[in-house]
This record gives structure tokens, sequence and C-alpha cells, in this order.
């Protein structure tokens, strides 16, 4: 992930500061498909940073009820970011 974030740093400053090629020397733009990785890369840090701790909040409660239904103790990490209840 850290190849893709250093991408949109790359691309982003392409596209802030026009670069010119060196053997033609026209400036060069930031393509359709560099765009659509840059978004790519963006939804998966959301999903990362947003979506993923509540999923896993989800499930370890989801496990803790089964757990407490057949006598088992809860699980011991208890420090999630989100509550989901």
């Amino acid at each position: 992930m850290t190849d893709a974030v250093d991408a949109v740093r790359n691309i982003g400053n392409i596209a802030a500061h026009p670069t010119k090629n060196k053997n033609t020397g026209e400036i060069v733009p930031v393509e359709h498909g560099e765009a659509e990785w840059l978004i790519e890369v963006i939804e998966a840090l959301f999903d990362f940073t947003f979506i993923q701790p509540i999923k896993l909040e989800r499930r370890r409660k989801e496990l803790d009820i089964k757990l407490k239904e057949v006598g088992k103790p809860e699980m011991k990490t208890k420090k999630w970011r989100y509550d989901c209840s």
C-alpha cells in the first residue's frame, strides 16, 4: 500500500507542477488510467480506515455472543476503534 500512496504523491506532483518530457519538451499530462488509479487508492485507504474496523468490530461482537452461548469467555482484546451498536 505504501507504493500506491507514493504513486498518488508522484502523479499529484505531475498534475500540480507541470513537468516537461526531456525528449520532446512537451508537458506530461496525467493520463485517464492514472487518475482512475488515484481514485482506487483513495477508495482502498477509505475502506481500510473506516469500513474494515467496523466490520471487524461487528464480527468480534458476533463471536463474543457465540462464545457466551457455549459458556466460553469473550475475546480478550477490547481495544477496537468503533462502536457498532
